[in-house]
């Protein structure tokens, strides 16, 4: 008898679950009083958010002369979180879309936040441009409408334009995404809601019966929203960086800006997908279903969109180098040597040195190294979209309009209360559906079987 055993894949779900077990265990968290854990972590959310809605209320008050900007740096943190926020948001149905599309089982413990993730990093981020603008009331001036007090037509050739209709755009399919696929779970908690509460998932359900019909539809209507998101993502994230590319700035005038907005969008997303996920699994309880092979398949992607993003870097600094142009150059070298030296190492150390990490099995399958690195590359996509912003603008053409930009705590706390109200929304949406795909997971059970059932749990 060979003494070779051959590989067994890693379980998806623990604990040989059944049908009517695993919709205990996914519905629980919407009907059971919330954990200790889960209320002092909503407190925290709901406290950072309100600090965040008085520094807003502040700025809108007082005006734009509370943030620290000048002539030289018109975009600070408002436009650096912006981008971040966007690139966050961008990836999360990119992620599920092309998981689905390529029929990849491990997408149940991870399609669920990547979408929710979409639609409140979304939000987050369209709070910015409105501020920014200085007087938000008239914040309508962003769109091409006619009107009877003059040409209010925003130039079409601009790329703000086309963020405008981009990312609304990408905003409504991931919604419809979103809410398509937890319309068969609504309609599992309507089925065991009482009183009011059934009343609301009911309404929320659209009379969902799962009928042969009914699934037919969804997974068509499933496969048509995967197929129209994926290339609008490339799209959006493109036309964001055009904000940069179209300018004639050292730093910003390069073409590689789409591709390399595009992964360091998806190298972001993995990244806040993976911190989320870890935190639903604490505080719900999930960790059968939120497994090992989830977290170490979602660390294998951000490992190589990690390595892709080191290239860009790399190739950014040889297109300066090789192009003999001046300005391009000193405009690099003052990235690395010059006064925010200290953005462009933590970009650096975040996004091209601490992803490498994950080539060892033992740090990409723990579950503490896994959450303290996926922080750590959100913290290195942030400091990238400072470098790009107002380090470029800091040091321009002329000498005698160099400045040097800090931000004042209105600006931090504005950034603040965003985290705020992100992690509010997604803790909120925890306890109002399941967070993890109940009908996926029975998918899995009952295409795989005993597979993905084994006998014991590991002690994680």
């Amino acid at each position: 008898m060979s003494s070779h055993v051959s590989a067994i894949r890693e379980p998806l779900v623990y604990g040989h679950k059944d049908y009517h077990q695993i919709t205990e265990d996914l519905v629980a968290p919407t009907e059971r009083t919330p954990s200790k854990s889960w209320v002092l972590a909503f407190i925290i959310s709901v406290a950072v958010l309100a600090f965040g809605v008085y520094t807003v209320t502040y700025t809108i008050y007082w005006g734009i002369g509370t943030w620290n900007l000048n002539r030289t740096i018109g975009w600070g943190w408002d436009i650096t979180n912006f981008v971040w926020w966007i690139g966050i948001g961008h990836a999360g149905t990119l992620i599920s879309a092309i998981l689905l599309l390529f029929r990849q089982r491990w997408r149940t413990g991870v399609n669920r936040a990547a979408e929710a993730m979409t639609i409140f990093a979304v939000m987050c981020a369209g709070l910015f441009p409105l501020i920014h603008v200085g007087r938000a009331w008239v914040v309508f001036f962003f769109f091409p409408y006619p009107n009877t007090r003059g040409p209010l037509w925003p130039n079409f050739v601009s790329p703000l334009l086309w963020d405008v209709f981009a990312i609304s755009t990408y905003f409504t399919i991931s919604v419809l995404f979103w809410y398509s696929g937890l319309v068969p779970d609504l309609a599992t908690v309507r089925d065991r809601a009482k009183g009011l509460r059934k009343k609301m998932y009911s309404l929320f359900s659209f009379g969902w019966k799962g009928s042969a019909k009914n699934w037919q539809r969804f997974e068509s209507l499933s496969l048509v929203l995967a197929g129209l998101a994926t290339p609008l993502v490339l799209s959006v994230h493109t036309i964001v960086s055009f904000d940069f590319a179209t300018s004639v700035i050292p730093g910003w005038h390069t073409t590689i800006f789409p591709p390399y907005f595009v992964a360091g969008a998806v190298f972001s997303g993995f990244a806040m997908v993976l911190t989320l996920m870890l935190i639903a699994r604490k505080l719900l309880n999930l960790r059968d279903y939120i497994t090992v092979s989830h977290i170490e398949s979602m660390n294998k992607i951000i490992l190589v969109t990690g390595t892709i993003v080191g290239v860009a870097y790399i190739t950014e600094l040889f297109i300066a180098w090789y192009s003999g142009y001046v300005y391009e150059q000193f405009a690099f070298l003052n990235r690395a040597k010059g006064i925010y030296y200290w953005s462009y190492v933590g970009m650096m150390f975040n996004n091209v040195v601490v992803p490498q990490l994950f080539w060892f099995k033992k740090i990409r399958t723990s579950v503490f190294w896994t959450f303290l690195l996926s922080i750590a590359v959100n913290i290195g996509m942030w400091f990238e979209r400072f470098v790009i912003i107002p380090t470029s603008i800091a040091r321009d053409y002329l000498p005698s309009s160099w400045s040097y930009y800090i931000p004042t705590w209105v600006e931090v706390g504005i950034f603040i209360g965003t985290m705020g109200l992100f992690f509010t929304l997604f803790l909120a949406f925890t306890r109002l559906a399941p967070v993890v795909a109940i009908a996926e997971v029975k998918s899995i059970l009952k295409e795989y079987g005993d597979q993905y059932l084994p006998k014991k749990q590991e002690n994680i």
